[in-house]
């Protein structure tokens, strides 16, 4: 078939999950694809090679019942006589992106999850893992037995790096190229179900972080398929564009919406983690953004689901819904969040970081989701101290608690994981992970030394590493050695136990004290006190309070000139938590600071009523 195609959403065959892909059925094989300047395709059964003619459907669909195939068959695509191609729509590459597709029955895997109702953003405290460096294994099975202690210390969402099947033996995943094929590198298919069911076992809901900006630079055979998945109208800096507004996009949207539905539904996953939003383009009447926020919904049969954006602009709009001129997504990353926090802790202000003084009122700011606009719901921005991204800026991976001291370390994680907004960890953080996250992806020679310079060209816009010893040990991408440096080291969980034991308490006031709790349907204000200071006083409705003081420099004696502080009706505060406990490292609270006279340097305390229990 030839010739163009239209907007409109293509016709499925009756029994089909998707719109195209390899489905099994109880007379064989359903097997259909998108190739509308294609005149003939067959399916090529392997390792026989017996080819299978598919019949040319409207739209430029092609599509045929095979029987004699089956769950487990491998096959790939022919078309117009030329070479054999795995399936666009493929949901296992077992031998990787350019070997032959398998046929999965998503059925066969049987769930014990059928009372898991899903859980809503508000609330919520993520947790982000690459699964490859999450354990010695890198396995989905080594990740479902690490899940206990994530639960136990009150985590309650994991949210997944990129899973799309991609070239090589590593990489953070935001290359793939299989968008319907979990990675062969972590297991089976049923192996990522296995984690899902166990996380909902324990209680955690699982998202997963997908890529719909542009497709990785090897393996990629959609163009062959189809010029239309590409359009040169709108640009990435990682690639060609995707097409979702142009006169042949309506199976391209469907295709990316098709993709958004099966996670949620053929993996149960709770959600969505839409990456790169800014870089998406779309005119259409409805922006695909929304769209797939809508279809994950609809994928979910009335069980709650969460779809979050990063987006570097930052735009509210996403996390807005539809009657007030939004997307209706779920939350957005809060990248002003993480710029502000870094350079009040380090002072360090190079790169994209330069726009932020780490000052109390920027932080106080940010805490309250005043800095760029009001938000309705608090909830809508995921705040964080480190993710993936940010941990591999810094010289050599570092983390956080290498960069700053201990105290400022501590006082930070008080304000992320106790401030309005929603907390997430990069995995380790809990821990205080000693394992750097540093850029890895094994591809070809040639591709990887492409990808070594533009990793280069990319840190060179932070002064530090022109600094030519910086340069000369900047990590090797395709080295294997930068991939296993990665993983983490799960004795310092024990090793560093003030660590958990920090994040267990913080997480426990989150969930438990009933003013913080409160922090939705109260009110939460936020001021500076002095140049490396802030207070935030939550109000619950009945009057109840708490005020959390927040000093990254000196010892800040506390006056009543700051409207903030005083206590309600002249009662005086009691001290309700600590940074400065020394079971987490801390040197002690003076008791100055617990009665809410002073700020001691570089700490946190949470302040209440002087009588307990208000």
């Amino acid at each position: 078939m030839t010739g163009r195609v239209s907007r409109r959403s293509p016709r499925h065959h009756q029994a089909r999950r998707l719109p195209i892909g390899a489905e099994p059925t109880g007379a064989g094989v359903h097997f259909r694809v998108w190739a509308p300047r294609r005149q003939q395709v067959e399916v090529v059964l392997e390792p026989s090679g017996e080819a299978r003619p598919l019949a040319p459907e409207p739209g430029g669909y092609f599509a045929a019942l095979v029987d004699g195939a089956g769950a487990g068959t491998r096959y790939r695509y022919r078309l117009d006589g030329g070479d054999a191609l795995p399936d666009p729509a493929s949901r296992f590459q077992p031998e990787g992106p350019h070997g032959p597709s398998e046929v999965i029955d998503p059925g066969r895997f049987t769930w014990t999850d059928a009372g898991w109702a899903g859980l809503r953003l508000e609330g919520q405290v993520l947790y982000e893992l690459h699964v490859g460096t999450f354990t010695a294994d890198g396995t989905w099975a080594a990740a479902a037995a690490a899940l206990p202690p994530i639960a136990e210390l009150g985590l309650t969402v994991i949210e997944v790096m990129p899973v799309a099947d991609f070239p090589g033996r590593f990489g953070w995943g935001y290359d793939g190229v299989n968008l319907f094929a979990p990675t062969r590198l972590y297991g089976r298919p049923d192996d990522f179900r296995g984690f899902v069911d166990r996380a909902h076992a324990l209680g955690l809901a699982v998202i997963l972080d997908v890529v719909y900006n542009h497709l990785g630079p090897d393996g990629n055979h959609l163009r062959e398929f189809a010029t239309e998945y590409f359009t040169d109208r709108h640009a990435t800096a990682w690639g060609e564009a995707l097409n979702f507004d142009g006169p042949d996009a309506g199976p391209v949207r469907e295709y990316f919406l098709a993709n958004a539905g099966y996670w949620i539904d053929e993996f149960h996953l709770d959600g969505l983690r839409l990456d790169a939003t800014h870089a998406i383009d779309d005119a259409s009447p409805e922006h695909i953004l929304a769209a797939v926020g809508a279809r994950a919904r609809q994928a979910a049969r009335g069980r709650d689901t969460m779809v979050i954006a990063e987006d570097e602009l930052q735009r509210i709009s996403l996390a807005l819904p539809a009657t007030l001129g939004g997307y209706g997504l779920d939350g957005i990353w809060h990248d002003d969040f993480h710029h502000i926090t870094r350079v009040a802790a380090t002072g360090r202000r190079e790169g994209y970081f330069r726009r932020y003084q780490g000052s109390g009122a920027e932080l106080a700011a940010a805490a309250t989701r005043t800095l760029g606009g009001e938000s309705p719901r608090p909830e809508a921005f995921v705040n964080f101290l480190q993710n993936h991204d940010q941990v591999s800026v810094a010289p050599g991976g570092r983390r956080l608690h290498q960069l700053t001291s201990p105290g400022r370390h501590r006082a930070l994680t008080a304000l992320l994981l106790l401030a309005p907004g929603t907390p997430m960890l990069f995995m380790g953080d809990e821990f205080a992970a000693s394992a750097p996250f540093l850029y890895f992806a094994d591809h070809e020679p040639r591709l990887a030394e492409l990808v070594r310079e533009g990793r280069a060209r990319h840190l060179a816009q932070f002064a530090s590493f022109a600094d030519p010893l910086v340069q000369a040990g900047l990590a090797d991408p395709s080295d294997p050695g930068t991939f296993a440096r990665c993983r983490l080291d799960p004795g310092e969980r024990d090793r560093h136990a003030w660590a958990i034991r920090l994040h267990r308490d913080l997480l426990a006031l989150r969930r438990r004290d009933p003013v913080l709790r409160a922090r939705g349907s109260g009110r939460v204000d936020g001021a500076a006190l002095g140049e490396s200071a802030l207070a935030l006083r939550f109000r619950a409705r009945g009057g109840a309070e708490r005020v959390l003081l927040v000093n990254l420099g000196g010892d800040l004696e506390l006056g009543g000139e700051e409207p903030l502080l005083p206590p309600a009706g002249g009662a005086s505060w009691a001290l309700r938590w600590s940074s400065e406990d020394p079971a987490y490292g801390g040197g002690g609270t003076p008791e100055a600071a617990r009665a809410g006279r002073l700020a001691p340097a570089e700490s946190a305390l949470l302040l209440g009523p002087g009588i307990r229990g208000v």
